[in-house]
């Protein structure tokens, strides 16, 4: 799952002309929030997947 946040990240900064970070800075740097929100959306999936 954070494979595929990330390839949406980098998505995004090509999109808008960005360079973006390696995997490894990309997940060290997530904040709280985007870790909870992370958390979420992976709920739903199990839920859904159940």
């Amino acid at each position: 799952m954070y494979r595929e946040g990330y390839e949406r990240y980098c998505s995004a900064c090509e999109e808008f002309g960005l360079e973006s970070k390696d995997f490894y800075f990309f997940i060290n740097n997530l904040t709280e929030e985007q870790l909870n929100a992370f958390k979420e959306h992976s709920k739903g999936r199990e839920e859904l997947n159940a």
